[in-house]
């Protein structure tokens, strides 16, 4: 009796979820947060977050952005300086002149800088993982 009851403890803990911490993507990660109207045009917040061993001097992306109906509207480089390993970063970037609720999709076209020890001029690029918290893609 006691080994059934030790069985069946042994089955429901090992269907609990484990609470170990996630592993972090190994590159760079970006997150486009939000999308609001700003006073001169449009506010992209992202979310930044080195998953590689040591600091990122600098990481600068060249965006390309499209309208609702599927054209440029303008390319763009987006500087996010510094990344510390393993920390999210919240940057915003205004874009003048820039409508948000004609906007459809952000495309990663090139990383311009991708500057640390250790790592190679496509590194970021290579480890790039994308997502978008709004209704507006984000991808490469």
């Amino acid at each position: 009796m006691r080994i059934l009851f030790a069985l069946a403890i042994a089955a429901t803990t090992s269907l609990v979820p484990a609470h170990a911490q996630e592993a972090l993507p190994a590159g760079l990660s970006l997150e486009l947060n939000a999308v609001q109207p700003a006073d001169a045009g449009c506010r992209l917040t992202f979310l930044a977050v080195n998953g590689f061993e040591d600091t990122l001097e600098r990481a600068s992306v060249e965006t390309a952005l499209f309208d609702s109906d599927g054209a440029i509207e303008r390319i763009v480089t987006l500087d996010f300086k510094a990344l510390s390993p393993g920390k999210t970063k919240v940057l915003q970037f205004e874009l003048a002149g820039l409508d948000c609720t004609n906007l459809s999709r952000v495309l990663i076209n090139d990383i311009t800088a991708c500057d640390g020890e250790g790592l190679a001029a496509d590194s970021c690029m290579q480890g790039l993982a994308t997502h978008s918290r709004t209704n507006i893609d984000l991808g490469v």
